[in-house]
């Protein structure tokens, strides 16, 4: 028998949703760590204390992204509250895993916020990409003060631009005192310390490393290591540069690196208490990554979609964008489903992620941005075209 394992603090989360739902008292925010939240899928031996899942139950499997991990993860549980008859396990894999599990036909929905590739795209015969959310992906940081801080100091935020972030992962600024860092930051001049950078990327293939790395190339012409989910680090060749898998591997590597930095979704960042830095966008003014920074990103790019739905929203001209910005997808095939019922729970389900009050609050609690109107209405569109044995899955 299969059942799904999940910690007790997700029933906090239900909780939380249930109550905004019903017009109650919101819930106080969970914070979501990625090391906990991966549901599990076990099989265990039968007996009295594991209690068999409703009879006409639907379980759908997905993979992927780990990007919307802590979200999907609040959404899925909660939506058991919603259609108990149903049993959504999502597991983050990485892009790179999801893309290939839908393609192999191995789970029922992909994540991923890495774009297809048309090679993938014939593979899979019928895969279609629908945005979900945008999120923000933001540098961490982690240095040795050059002196101890004042008891009466409290330090500030760091501060980057889009070229001194370029230079740091083509090894050319390489110490946390380099003048370019120490002009963006006065207040931390005396503190920045005489220490080589150490800067932490994926070591997997990964959509935040497609995301970071496309917006490095529409930052500078000097990026010229491509925008990818993987590529050649300058700062590998320099000998300064360090990988680590998934965001659990670039937080840890960065904690417990004196004088490092890297990159990870706000989601993350926020949900560890990580500091991260703001950054000076393309308008020249200092961002924060929140919701409405990354918002206001998406609405720079509200007409650029591709015919496949897709769009790429790094380094927007609004005053108030955050840079480094990125869309995460849904992935689902829109012809090949033949478990009709199945076919219509998961888009019911994706359905209400995009219009419940409740879903899209939580969502903007963990640092993500729902769609705008105009965009939301053409994956509904989308959503109308998939069928399931020739007739269209929503009525």
């Amino acid at each position: 028998m299969t059942r799904v394992v999940r910690p007790v603090f997700f029933v906090l989360v239900a909780l939380s949703f249930l109550l905004a739902a019903c017009g109650g008292t919101p819930a106080t925010p969970v914070t979501v760590v990625e090391t906990q939240v991966v549901e599990k899928v076990v099989t265990a031996t039968p007996d009295a204390s594991m209690p068999e899942l409703p009879a006409g139950s639907v379980q759908i499997n997905g993979a992927g992204a780990t990007f919307p991990l802590p979200v999907y993860t609040e959404w899925t549980y909660a939506y058991s509250y919603v259609d108990p008859a149903v049993v959504i396990n999502y597991q983050g894999i990485g892009s790179g895993g999801g893309k290939k599990a839908i393609v192999d036909g191995t789970v029922d929905f992909a994540g991923s916020d890495s774009l297809l590739k048309d090679e993938e795209y014939t593979s899979g015969k019928d895969l279609q990409m629908y945005p979900m959310l945008a999120g923000a992906v933001v540098v961490i940081y982690n240095f040795t003060p050059a002196k101890e801080y004042p008891a009466d100091f409290k330090a500030p935020k760091l501060i980057l631009d889009r070229q001194t972030l370029v230079d740091i992962y083509n090894a050319k600024v390489t110490k946390w005192n380099d003048p370019a860092i120490v002009a963006l930051n006065p207040d931390l001049a005396d503190y920045l310390p005489a220490e080589t950078i150490t800067a932490v990327h994926r070591s997997d293939g990964s959509g935040t490393t497609e995301i970071f790395t496309k917006a490095l190339t529409a930052f500078s012409a000097d990026w010229t290591a491509g925008g990818a989910s993987s590529i050649e680090w300058p700062v590998d060749k320099a000998g300064n540069g360090v990988g680590g898998k998934g965001n659990a591997g670039v937080a840890a590597s960065v904690i417990n690196t004196p004088n490092s930095l890297g990159y990870v979704e706000l989601s993350y960042a926020v949900s560890n208490n990580l500091a991260f830095a703001d950054l000076i966008n393309k308008a020249g003014q200092k961002v924060t990554a929140n919701a409405d920074s990354v918002a206001s990103a998406m609405n720079d790019f509200s007409g650029a979609f591709s015919d496949k739905l897709t769009a790429t929203i790094v380094d927007g001209e609004g005053a108030g964008s955050y840079p480094i910005v990125g869309y995460t997808y849904i992935i689902l095939h829109t012809t090949s489903m033949t478990d009709c019922v199945k076919a219509e729970k998961l888009l019911q389900f994706l359905q209400w992620a995009l219009t419940d009050p409740s879903a899209t609050s939580r969502a903007g609690a963990l640092g993500y941005s729902v769609l705008p109107d105009a965009v939301r209405e053409q994956v509904f569109a989308k959503f109308g075209e998939v069928t399931c044995n020739g007739a269209p899955v929503l009525k």
